[in-house]
């Protein structure tokens, strides 16, 4: 992971990083509206596991339930094509600007460096929370011990990571601020 980390630092430049932005902006604006809108009808209004952020096992399978054979088929196909692409394009965006913004904000050498694996964290358990929740969607109605109470957790801990790394971006962009402020104040003495 350190590896990762220091290579994430190394590639992400200011071009680079607004390349992330950029197709994050675009996929947002494009591409999200319709996924919603598909995931509304198969939902039958009744919401989705991986856009709540604390369910139960028997809150799962009451969404398997309500959204009907189709609609279960609809979850599974969008959790292998959307949300393969989509975890992808908010992890480039995050971790390049998390790792540009560092390195504004930190020493090249700081373990600070290493907050641009945030964004990664959450990308592996989105995934695993895919893998988990299709898995119950594709054995409805049978049960699916273990795996049913793992979506749950996998959940939560992606949505803390990936709305952690907003936070973290965040309280680098103030951090690099303030250095850049603080430095141009030094230099004019």
């Amino acid at each position: 992971m350190i590896t990762l980390s220091r290579w994430l630092s190394r590639v992400s430049t200011a071009p680079v990083a607004l390349a992330g932005l950029i197709l994050f902006i675009l996929f947002t604006a494009t591409v999200l509206p319709d996924q919603a809108a598909q995931a509304e009808r198969y939902s039958t209004g009744v919401g989705s596991p991986d856009a709540s952020l604390i369910y139960s096992p028997a809150t799962l399978y009451d969404f398997a339930e309500a959204y009907g054979a189709e609609g279960r088929a609809a979850f599974i196909r969008a959790r292998f094509t959307f949300d393969v692409v989509w975890p992808l394009v908010y992890t480039v965006f995050l971790a390049t600007a998390i790792s540009w913004v560092a390195g504004k904000a930190f020493a090249p050498t700081s373990r600070w460096q290493r907050l641009n694996l945030v964004p990664v964290v959450g990308m592996i358990l989105d995934v695993l929370e895919n893998s988990a929740t299709s898995t119950v969607m594709w054995r409805f109605p049978s049960r699916t011990p273990v795996i049913e109470w793992l979506a749950p957790l996998f959940t939560a801990l992606k949505w803390l990571f990936v709305n952690g790394s907003f936070v973290v971006l965040s309280v680098l962009l103030v951090i690099a601020v303030w250095r850049l402020l603080r430095q141009r104040v030094i230099a004019a003495g």
